[in-house]
């Protein structure tokens, strides 16, 4: 089978300046794998480039493979084969899968618990781009914020894979939606997929430009993709009681955030890692992957898929996040 292989990390140099060395990449013929016990043997029709693939690639990540290693965190698929005691799927069913490597190539292995099935008419590149950022953003919203109609959404990064997610599914359940992202055709995107509001955070003072919106009352929810110098302001503009879920850190810097802010505020910051939970309550996240599958299904959810690119191409699919040149999500067809 053909697959983008890595066989060495990319490597920031030594020092402030210090130069960076790509990862080493190519597309190879490999040996296609073998489903073992549990295990589900997937023709892999498309997967979607995110931002954990980059920082797996840079052996950054906080799940480091060994090398060589077939990135690719999600994907979706047609079952293809399965292994001994694999019970409720079988060949020919689709679905969608989080295994954190192994999605751009022509097959992919995944422990069948990993592998959650989806209507068959499912438009397969849609499948490949929900699952983890939307499935991070429904996660965050839903059952970590528990968002209720009615309330203020502020959602940071609102451009990329889970920011856009978030503007879309807030509306969907009812909140008033402020999207920040860094650039007027970002801006124009998030308007597109329902935002109320919107914030250019490189033009304006992002904590003024919040309170110009909602008054001292402040917001109920903020969905921190970002990090970095925004989270602060985003923080210090939550009303009472309000939400700071902290999702990750694509601007490369983990804030520090003032102890007394929650204490003033009765506000919490609130830790959302989607994978993991999926993991440790494998039937909640099953049944998060459901709902969003279904929403899909009744066209009330449409995930925003930026650009395409067949699997020769991964690599720049890959490229284009790290440049963060992506609005929405990049998908690599790999039928």
């Amino acid at each position: 089978m053909r697959a983008l292989v890595c066989t060495a990390f990319g490597e920031q140099g030594s020092g402030e300046h210090g130069s960076y060395s790509p990862p080493s990449l190519a597309v190879k013929d490999v040996e296609t794998p073998v489903p073992q016990a549990g295990e589900v043997l997937v023709r892999v029709q498309a997967a979607s480039a995110n931002f954990p693939d980059v920082l797996m690639l840079d052996n950054l990540y906080q799940h480091r493979p060994g090398l060589p290693f077939i990135p690719g965190y999600e994907f979706a698929g047609v079952v293809e084969q399965t292994g001994p005691g694999v019970t409720g799927i079988e060949p020919g069913d689709a679905g969608v899968a989080v295994t954190r490597m192994g999605g751009f190539a022509e097959f992919a292995l995944v422990a069948a618990d990993r592998f959650w099935k989806i209507p068959a008419d499912m438009d397969m590149r849609y499948a490949a781009a929900f699952p983890l950022a939307y499935g991070t953003s429904y996660y965050a919203l839903k059952d970590r914020a528990q968002l209720a109609k009615g309330e203020t959404l502020l959602v940071l990064g609102a451009a990329g894979g889970v920011g856009i997610a978030g503007v879309q599914l807030g509306k969907m359940m009812g909140a008033t939606v402020i999207a920040c992202a860094s650039s007027d055709d970002k801006l124009h995107l998030c308007t597109e997929c329902g935002a109320d509001y919107v914030v250019n955070y490189e033009k304006t003072e992002l904590r003024g430009a919040i309170k110009a919106i909602v008054g001292e009352r402040g917001v109920d929810v903020v969905l921190d993709p970002v990090g970095g110098k925004f989270t602060e302001a985003a923080f210090r503009s939550l009303g009472w009681n309000g939400r700071h879920l902290v999702v990750g850190f694509t601007a490369g810097e983990i804030p520090r955030l003032p102890l007394n802010l929650p204490l003033l505020k009765g506000a919490s910051a609130v830790g959302v890692s989607w994978d993991t939970y999926s993991r440790k309550f494998p039937e909640d996240g099953a049944r998060n992957i459901r709902e969003l599958a279904q929403a899909i299904a009744d066209g009330r959810l449409v995930p925003v898929i930026a650009s395409e690119y067949p699997l020769e191409k991964a690599q720049e699919a890959l490229e284009d996040i790290r440049a963060r040149r992506v609005m929405g999500k990049a998908v690599v067809v790999c039928r």
